[in-house]
């Protein structure tokens, strides 16, 4: 119905399908292909599929219809729908913090966010909510609408060429996408945070509160594989980069291992096990909604305020790390 392209099914019991808004090679899929590889889902009995919709909005409908079980998306569509009959609950965070920034390269002569007035600001496309985002972080530091402007540049090379040859003096993009050119092209960038929700995770595990309800066993076995791959990808990142490689059916070089390897080590901060001593991995906590939820209300992007507490839980968040994390921590770093 939704144009999914479906991949890696997984013998095990129970079965639980999860629709990602992105694409199989994106950033955050790593984080299921280490799960299926290292057999963390069969451990838990579970048979997980992964349909890649390749847009947030198209997974969060395809889910909401019936075609999926979770979702892994921004939460930002689960938040403008809500006012639209949309219940859908985040219950495992993917990242630890906001992922949309502000980059400039590390050479640039911009060095407050004042320095964007008459600049133009590079974006994927125009229109997505970057540019509020944005908007909001220019206007505390004394900047009009009108004292910059947009761009879309699209992503990969064209977009490193739009930032390395000046046309555009920054790009409004999610954090991942620059790690990446820092990677590929071998730059640089200095990133700036909305302050007023920099600390708030976006990106997580989400389900339709029925979901929630009658598939609660099979959600909190998933959420326990799912904390043992992010402590995998925190440990060691080149495994976590093999299976990614593998996973998402690209052909395994050493030069795309090292590539992957690099990224994953330049790119932690960004990830479920940011920080491993943590014995709540994958927790959105409740203040951070809270804060994002009033946020998007305050600046529109929401016609009203979404209450956090019906759009996260923390339910599966005990049994996901009831397991010895320093004998796993201990077990993964000797894995090749």
């Amino acid at each position: 119905m939704f144009g999914l392209a479906t991949a890696r099914p997984a013998a095990a019991d129970d079965a639980l399908t999860v629709v990602s808004g992105s694409f199989p090679t994106a950033f955050y899929e790593i984080i299921g292909d280490v799960a299926e590889q290292e057999g963390y889902y069969k451990d838990e009995h579970l048979a997980v599929t992964i349909n890649y919709a390749g847009n947030p909005s198209i997974a969060v409908q395809s889910v909401g219809a019936g075609k999926g079980d979770v979702a892994a998306v921004g939460v930002e569509p689960i938040l403008q729908g809500y006012s639209k009959g949309l219940r859908m609950v985040a219950f495992f965070v993917r990242n630890p913090h906001l992922q949309q920034v502000l980059g400039v390269l590390d050479n640039s002569p911009i060095r407050t966010l004042a320095d964007f007035k008459g600049q133009t600001i590079g974006e994927i496309n125009l229109g997505n909510n970057g540019e509020v985002y944005t908007q909001v972080m220019l206007a505390g530091a004394g900047l009009k609408q009108g004292d910059y402007s947009f761009a879309p540049i699209g992503t990969g090379a064209q977009a490193i060429q739009a930032l390395t040859s000046a046309r555009v003096a920054g790009a409004a993009f999610p954090e991942p996408e620059l790690r990446i050119y820092e990677i590929q092209a071998n730059i640089k960038f200095r990133y700036y945070f909305e302050p007023l929700i920099k600390d708030v995770s976006d990106v997580a595990y989400v389900a339709p509160q029925d979901t929630i309800r009658t598939k609660a066993d099979q959600l909190r076995r998933f959420s326990r594989a799912t904390a043992k791959a992010a402590l995998l990808i925190r440990e060691n990142p080149a495994r976590a980069a093999k299976d990614f490689i593998i996973g998402s059916g690209q052909k395994l070089t050493p030069e795309l291992l090292a590539t992957e390897t690099r990224l994953l080590r330049n790119s932690q901060g960004m990830l479920p096990a940011a920080d491993p001593g943590n014995p709540r991995l994958g927790e959105m906590p409740l203040r951070g909604m809270l804060v994002l939820t009033k946020f998007m209300a305050d600046t529109g992007l929401t016609p009203a305020r979404v209450p956090a507490a019906a759009v996260v839980t923390d339910q599966f968040i005990p049994f996901a790390n009831d397991f010895d994390h320093k004998a796993f921590i201990a077990h993964v770093k000797t894995l090749r």
